[in-house]
């Protein structure tokens, strides 16, 4: 820096010398310090069975992301070769993923322009022109005769502005943090995508499981049909009877066309997901069993999981680069100082145009700083300032739903297998009522109503139980999501 005054003060008028070397002096970083957002994080989640701290035995620790810590393939868990292939499918030719990539090329286009602005800007240019100029404009009688003339140029020219308050590199600073934010942002959109895969594609299961009970809730009262009809026809019952159980069998196909109907639709939202038109694609029907195998989650999570979430992360380099911009608006206050230089030829001749005795240069510099501006920089700081404060609220909010998301999702989990347990015991005692009252009214010593009720009560145990079971799937799936993908 000293040596660089010292070059300029010489060469520059000795009446600017004094106040470049001033400005020189001062020259600084224009960024304010950037303090974290104090935020009172609970030491554990209210669901978690062990404190939740970091690695390093800390507590939440604030504008650490760690979202490029590797989080392997999630969905690996599920032991699913399905979900696996529909994932990578997904990833390979969603439209929204390629545009959240393509917003990250820009980003990073938009900070290489930001740093060319540290290097000087050299550029070339040859031209040749003919004009006539009028007489009076020599000094001559307006009706004087003025041949035309050629001009042939050749130049060279450079430029290149001293940052001396750091408004360059402010600049550059908010462009990359922009940059930063912008590849957070596909990473989100990237777990967001693979999540709604995972969880489209359960509950697609889910209602295959669904429609394979009604199904045979269907053939069990077709079943009852043909038996009460040929009761009927023996004058064993009346058509009350008969009438009931061709309602129930009616009732239960249009739940499964109902069902069918949200089944497509589950169809077609996976299609979208996986960049295809619904037309073209076509899921197989695979029913969510009980052998369908969740990943067990551990207990005591740390929470140094959540700084892994790319969304945590983007809000953060969205502060950064906020920040930055307030270090821009205040340059605009302060005095640019800009250097120009230009070599080159010019003749009359394009013959003589590379002659030494063509030459001509210039060199210049220009110290320029607002005077009177209506007060527009001082309120473009105070606007700079504003954003700064929204995208720390924004920041703030992101971190606490991110903790309000994970203890949903354990809540969820905890809840759901609490109800597991208690639906798989109410499947055993309902198929076995329904086999009771199926043998009481063969024998003719309980009512067709009785024996409906009970059917009645097992397909809804059983659906329950089914429901159930995509329940824990998806939330699982959520579970892993809002904690950056995965545990592990």
């Amino acid at each position: 820096m000293a040596d660089l005054k010292t070059t300029i003060t010489r060469r520059m008028s000795p009446m600017l010398a004094p106040l470049l070397a001033a400005l020189l002096l001062t020259a600084c970083s224009s960024i304010p310090e950037l303090k974290a957002p104090a935020l009172d994080m609970p030491s554990a989640f209210k669901e978690s069975s062990e404190p939740l701290q970091a690695a390093d035995g800390t507590r939440w620790k604030v504008a650490q992301p760690a979202e490029g810590q590797a989080r392997g393939d999630w969905w690996l868990a599920f032991n699913d070769a399905n979900l696996t292939a529909l994932i990578r499918e997904a990833t390979d030719a969603n439209a929204t993923l390629a545009v959240a990539a393509a917003r990250v090329k820009q980003a990073r286009a938009l900070a290489g322009i930001s740093a060319a602005d540290r290097a000087p800007q050299v550029g070339a240019g040859m031209g040749a022109q003919r004009s006539r100029n009028s007489g009076v404009s020599r000094g001559l009688a307006d009706d004087a005769a003025v041949a035309p003339g050629n001009v042939y140029q050749a130049r060279l020219t450079a430029s290149y502005e001293l940052d001396l308050f750091g408004r360059v590199a402010a600049n550059v600073s908010a462009a990359n943090a922009d940059a930063a934010a912008s590849e957070a942002t596909y990473k989100s959109v990237l777990l967001a995508l693979q999540a709604d895969v995972a969880q489209t594609y359960f509950k697609l299961r889910e209602t295959d499981a669904e429609l394979a009970t009604l199904a045979r809730t269907v053939d069990l009262r077709t079943q009852s049909v043909k038996v009460n009809q040929s009761r009927y026809d023996n004058g064993d019952i009346g058509e009350f009877d008969l009438a009931r159980a061709r309602t129930e069998l009616s009732t239960v196909r249009a739940e499964a066309i109902g069902l069918q109907r949200q089944r497509v639709q589950f169809e077609h939202a996976l299609a979208v997901l996986l960049g295809k038109p619904a037309a073209m694609f076509s899921a197989d029907v695979n029913p969510l069993v009980e052998s369908s195998l969740l990943p067990a989650i551990p207990a005591g999570l740390p929470s140094a999981l959540l700084e892994r979430r790319p969304d945590i992360t983007a809000a953060q380099r969205a502060m950064i680069a906020a920040n930055a911009r307030i270090g821009v608006a205040k340059t605009a206050m302060y005095p640019s100082l800009s250097l120009t230089g230009g070599l080159g030829t010019e003749s009359g001749s394009g013959g003589n145009l590379f002659n030494w005795s063509a030459r001509s240069w210039v060199l210049g510099a220009l110290l320029s700083m607002p005077i009177i501006d209506g007060g527009r920089n001082k309120a473009n700081v105070a606007r700079s300032e504003a954003v700064l404060e929204e995208s720390v609220a924004s920041y703030r909010q992101n971190v606490l739903v991110a903790f309000a998301e994970v203890e949903d999702n354990l809540a969820g989990l905890r809840i759901l297998a609490g109800q597991t347990e208690q639906i798989d015991a109410a499947v055993v005692s309902a198929r076995r009522s329904a086999d009771l009252a199926q043998k009481l009214y063969d024998a003719g010593r309980s009512s067709y109503l009785d024996l409906l009720d009970a059917q009645r009560n097992l397909a809804a145990v059983e659906r329950n139980a089914v429901q159930l079971r995509g329940d824990r799937a998806v939330t699982t799936v959520a579970l892993i999501r809002s904690l950056g993908g995965g545990w592990q």
